[in-house]
């Protein structure tokens, strides 16, 4: 929730490996058009470090860069489509879409947002902040989180979603700029990506049972959609 919805089930969370996979080789193919090298590539290097840590297929990695790189004479294009709405109780929601055709996924969003409300272009999207968020974890002995945003140039920094990890904003503009300072104070870089933040998420509690559990099963059916890559939703948490 917050930042970046993710489903909160072990369950849920394991029938999506494929999915998360099919994520990841489209964010490979992309960031592979600038250079097959993860080493000359840095935000190649970043996405396969985060495919790795899912315990991607090497064959499936390696795979995506050659096609992204242009190296297997297939034409790879993806256009990027942001969609807008509401999921049940006036839940926010910002959907990001990689597709290769918008033709097949625009009608597939108005179903997914039956149970929800479909909203037009900057309907919700004022209500959202866009942000670099960087995960890192420390690198060195007693690297200082606080310290370490000061000096890199971030905006803000929250704990990671796991032990040891920080998750550092930045204005968008200073992604790759942050990204580059953080391992001069002792951080190693995990993930580095644009997104979006909720300015006034709805708490969690607010809601009963019933109705959170109505918006939890609405984002993971968008979620599970093979066009989006990820769900943004005005929860807090």
């Amino acid at each position: 929730m917050g930042a970046q919805w993710k489903a909160k089930h072990k369950d849920i969370a394991a029938n999506a490996k494929g999915r998360l996979f099919g994520k990841l080789a489209k964010d490979i193919m992309i960031a592979a058009r600038h250079g097959a090298d993860p080493a000359a590539n840095a935000r190649l290097r970043l996405v396969v470090e985060q495919a790795r840590k899912v315990s991607m297929p090497k064959d499936t990695l390696e795979r995506a860069i050659k096609k992204g790189a242009g190296l297997t004479g297939e034409a790879v294009h993806f256009e990027h489509v942001i969609y807008e709405g509401f999921a049940p109780h006036r839940v926010a929601v910002m959907v990001e879409c990689l597709t290769d055709n918008v033709n097949r996924t625009a009608p597939e969003m108005r179903v997914l947002f039956r149970k929800g409300q479909l909203g037009t272009s900057g309907s919700v999207s004022w209500d959202f902040d866009h942000l670099g968020f960087i995960e890192a974890e420390p690198a060195t002995p007693g690297a200082d989180p606080e310290m370490a945003a000061i000096e890199a140039g971030a905006q803000d920094l929250a704990p990671g979603d796991e032990d040891g990890t920080t998750l550092f904003l930045t204005a968008p503009a200073d992604l790759d700029l942050v990204s580059r300072a953080l391992p001069e104070q002792g951080f190693k870089v995990l993930s580095a990506k644009l997104g979006y933040q909720p300015k006034n998420p709805i708490d969690p509690a607010t809601l009963s049972a019933e109705q959170l559990e109505e918006v939890e099963t609405f984002l993971a059916a968008l979620d599970a959609n093979e066009d989006v890559q990820t769900v943004y939703a005005g929860l807090a948490g």
